[in-house]
This record gives structure tokens, C-alpha cells and sequence, in this order.
């Protein structure tokens, strides 16, 4: 297999484009801001493979593997867009450990093909037992307003912050 490294810029600017995209997501969940759809800039990996990934049956076959299901570019271990990291974050404090995640920057055809799928033209993209939630604004928006809990609830997963000890507010 090849592969190989797209975009311009060397790894300097790649980083920086990284840094930038971290800042802003994690500056919109602080500020509790569901305005975080600015693209991640040109990071992306290259890898040639079997034109199969666009396939929809290969793509309802991922998408009803687990009963969560993330495409995003990078891994669940080292995210490589600011988006995806927010969506791994969210999932990580709410305890969901256990899903399926498909790093869309190794398969160009599985890249257009997801989206081509679910006719949204973004990743990260998440899934809840085959049906499409939305993306990472999806995901931050139902975090926030608590419409997250309750549809882990309908999978059968305990959101871990129910179990957090509230926090004492000021007098």
C-alpha cells in the first residue's frame, strides 16, 4: 500500500492549522458556542485502496457494527481536526468507551463515500445504532442541552455524568 502525505504547507503550518482548529472547538465548549463548523484546514493522509468503501452496503455494514459509531479524521487516540477531538471528548465524558471509529483520512473513497451516505458533507459524522446523528455542532448541542443523556439512555448506556457529583455553585 502507499501512502502518502496531501495538502501544501509543511508539517509546521499543519501543526499550527491544528493548534488553530484545537483553539477555537475548545473555545466554543467553554463558552458553551454551538458555532463550530469552520473546516479544519488541510490536514489529511492519503491511502490507495478498493473503490469498495463507497459501496453503500460496505457503509451499512460499519455503520450497524457497534452501537456508536464516529467517522473523523485521525483516531479516537490522536484526533487530527479540532471537530473530531470535540466529538471524542464528548463521547469520552459521558463514559462511552466502546465504538466503532473510522479514520476517514487513510480512505479517500470512504471519505466521500460517507458523505455521499448520509448527504452531510462534513466529518465528523456519528451514528447511534445505524441511524445519523449529526456532526460534532449535532453532538456539542445535544451535550449541552442534556438531549445526549437521554439518547445513550436509549442504547442502553449509562452517561457517565449522571453519576458526577454536582458542582457547589457560589454564594
Amino acid at each position: 500500500m502507499y501512502w502518502g502525505r496531501t495538502g501544501s504547507g509543511g508539517s509546521q503550518s499543519k501543526g499550527l492549522t491544528m493548534s488553530w482548529c484545537l483553539s477555537k472547538v475548545s473555545a466554543a465548549l467553554l463558552r458553551g458556542s454551538v458555532r463550530t463548523q469552520q473546516a479544519c484546514g488541510s490536514l489529511s493522509t492519503r491511502r490507495w485502496i478498493s473503490s469498495d468503501s463507497r459501496s453503500p452496503e460496505h457503509l451499512d455494514g460499519l455503520i450497524k457494527k457497534e452501537k456508536v459509531v464516529v467517522f473523523i479524521k485521525g483516531t479516537p487516540a490522536q484526533p487530527m481536526c479540532g471537530f473530531s477531538n470535540a466529538v471524542v471528548q464528548i463521547l469520552r465524558m459521558h463514559g462511552v468507551h466502546e465504538y466503532a471509529a473510522y479514520n476517514v483520512l487513510e480512505d479517500q473513497d470512504l471519505r466521500t463515500g460517507i458523505k455521499n451516505y448520509s448527504n452531510w458533507p462534513t466529518i465528523p459524522q456519528v451514528y447511534f445504532n445505524g441511524e445519523f446523528v449529526g456532526g460534532c455542532d449535532i453532538l456539542l448541542q445535544m451535550h449541552q442541552n442534556g438531549d445526549l443523556v437521554e439518547e445513550l439512555n436509549k442504547l442502553g448506556i449509562r452517561s457517565a455524568l449522571l453519576d458526577a457529583e454536582p458542582s457547589q455553585e457560589k454564594k
